[in-house]
């Protein structure tokens, strides 16, 4: 878990003073018996359900690790007080996965999704780029969400709106 940790705070969050993240001093893990998610965080606690580990096709470490690093990244990350889209704050949980695994299992592909709030793995390559635009991007929005979230945050951030900042990632891989 340290390991895990000191990633997020340091490559993911640049959150090396201690007085930049969340006051956590545990986090407490349950596997149990639950189905509809792998794993499901809320405050200090993560509940990671039996019944994915069961179904794991392949290296079931290597999956159970990219869980706690996404379920981790929400215990730190800041939301806004509540207020960011839920999209984005899977969107960079799951970019963790993308920072430490190279072409994770079951991600989407530059260029994939609907919109850039679509959530999840779709988010986090939408993330992955705006972090091409301007280097450690999703630190500095996490950052910016502190204690509130605007859609203007791209913008400040970029100089672009998200909007067009996610045409101009759908055009990049000719979507």
């Amino acid at each position: 878990m340290r390991t895990i940790n000191d990633f997020i705070w340091s490559v993911v969050l640049q959150q090396n003073d201690p007085s930049d993240r969340k006051p956590v001093d545990s986090v407490h893990t349950y596997i149990v018996e639950f189905d509809g998610a792998a794993g499901i965080e809320w405050g200090n606690n993560i509940n990671v359900s039996s019944l994915y580990l069961k179904g794991v096709e392949g290296d079931v470490k290597t999956q159970f690790t990219g869980l706690m690093y996404h379920e981790m990244t929400h215990v730190f990350q800041w939301d806004g007080e509540g207020t960011a889209p839920s999209g984005l704050i899977e969107g960079i949980a799951d970019y963790t996965i993308l920072k430490v695994y190279d072409n994770p299992y079951g991600f989407a592909n530059p260029g994939d999704g609907d919109s850039w709030d679509q959530g999840y793995t779709v988010t986090a390559r939408f993330l992955e780029f705006c972090d091409g635009i301007v280097p450690a991007f999703v630190a500095k929005l996490n950052k910016k969400m502190r204690f509130t979230y605007d859609v203007k945050y791209f913008e400040n951030l970029t100089g672009k709106s998200v909007d067009q900042l996610w045409k101009e990632y759908k055009a990049k891989y000719g979507h």
